[in-house]
This record gives C-alpha cells, structure tokens and sequence, in this order.
C-alpha cells in the first residue's frame, strides 16, 4: 500500500469494517475489535491514527506487530487469521494495516483469565462500534454456514409476527413474546427459525437487537 492509497483508505473514516487506533491497546481490547470484524463482513484496524484521520504513525512497528500477535493468540478463540502491512509514513516511522477477513468458523470470541471458549464474549461490528453478540446473534452467526433444509409452521405466532412486521417494521424478541404471549426462549427461536429460512434479517444494536422482514 502506498502512502497516496493510505490516505484514501484514512479519509473513508471509521466504520463497520475499518478501525483506526494509536496503537495497540490493551490485549482485551485489540482481540475486541478483531473478532468483531471477522464475525462481521471482515475488515481493517490501522494503527498509528487518530479517530479523527490524523496520521501520526509509530515509532516501533515490530513492537507493536508482537503485541498484536501476542493478544490475538491469548485471547482470540478460535485464533483469527490476519495481516499485517507497513506503510511508511516518515523515516523510521511507518503506519500497520491490519487486515482480517471475514470467518469462516464464526463465531469467534474474546477469552480472558482461562475462560473457556462458551464463557468468552462475542462481539461484531454495528456502524463504526464493536458490540457484545446477543444469544439471537450468535445462533444466527453460528448458523450461516448453513441455511439449507430450514422447515417450519406457519402458524398463530408467524401470523401475528409478520402483521405486525407490516404495521411497525421492526420487533425485538420481548416484543414478540409480548405480542404472542409467549416464553422469550420461543419467541428468540421463532424468530431465529425464520431468519434461517431468510424471511427475516437480524439487526444487531447496541440498544437491542432486532429483525426485519428479508427484502
């Protein structure tokens, strides 16, 4: 990448699958953002720039290249694949291009102090933020590999679910089982159900997720 195509990349400003940092924060909080963009659409944290675009680059970019590895290995699970790429800036000061794809093996999380994999936290990407998964979002990203053979019954619940959906847009999984009278654990399944069928699209949100009729 050269300098011209750094700042290209730069004036495209934080988003759903670019991250701009100092540098490399605390473990924790690198593996964050990592495994938020590979449960997401995959992406780029570049490192030696401000939130606000300013370039300032890093003085040390082995050091932080180890840090980096050391932080994806202790606390990413399963390990993410990444790359790396200099961008010199200034003489002995260059800008780290970090580019994850997107997984195939989500959903990734964040394990801390010998957590195990299903006590670790799950995070994607909303907007220019890296948010904890709900349960619904991390049924739907462990069921996206698969969404062959999905059947169901269109019944009461369905019914009232989609007129609603006509009526308000959106719904939540309270809503829905508000709206049924039933359980949130049938409701959240009712939901994920048509999601899989891709009659629903599932919203992640820092306020609550929601759903969305697919079209």
């Amino acid at each position: 990448m050269t300098r011209r195509e750094l700042e290209q990349l730069v004036d495209l400003g934080e988003g759903i699958s670019l991250e701009f940092k100092r540098r490399v924060p605390q473990p924790e909080r690198i593996a964050k953002e990592i495994v938020a963009l590979t449960n997401t659409h995959g992406g780029r944290i570049v490192l030696g720039v401000d939130d606000d675009g300013t370039i300032l680059g890093i003085d040390h970019a082995s050091e932080e290249e180890f840090l980096l590895r050391q932080a994806v290995e202790a606390h990413c699970r399963p390990t993410v694949d990444y790359q790396t790429e200099r961008v010199v800036v200034e003489p002995r000061c260059d800008v780290l291009v970090v580019t994850i794809p997107e997984s195939t093996s989500k959903p990734h999380r964040v394990t801390v102090d010998g957590e195990s994999v299903e006590e670790g936290k799950a995070y994607v990407r909303v907007e220019a933020k890296s948010i904890v998964a709900s349960p619904e979002t991390v049924q739907e990203l462990r069921e996206q590999k698969d969404r062959s053979g999905v059947t169901f019954e269109f019944g009461e619940t369905e019914s009232l679910l989609m007129r609603y959906l006509d009526d308000y847009g959106r719904i939540s999984v309270s809503q829905l089982a508000q709206l049924a009278d039933i359980s949130s654990e049938r409701a959240s399944q009712t939901l994920l159900r048509l999601t899989k069928a891709d009659l629903l699209h599932l919203h992640p949100d820092e306020d609550g997720d929601y759903f969305t009729l697919n079209y």
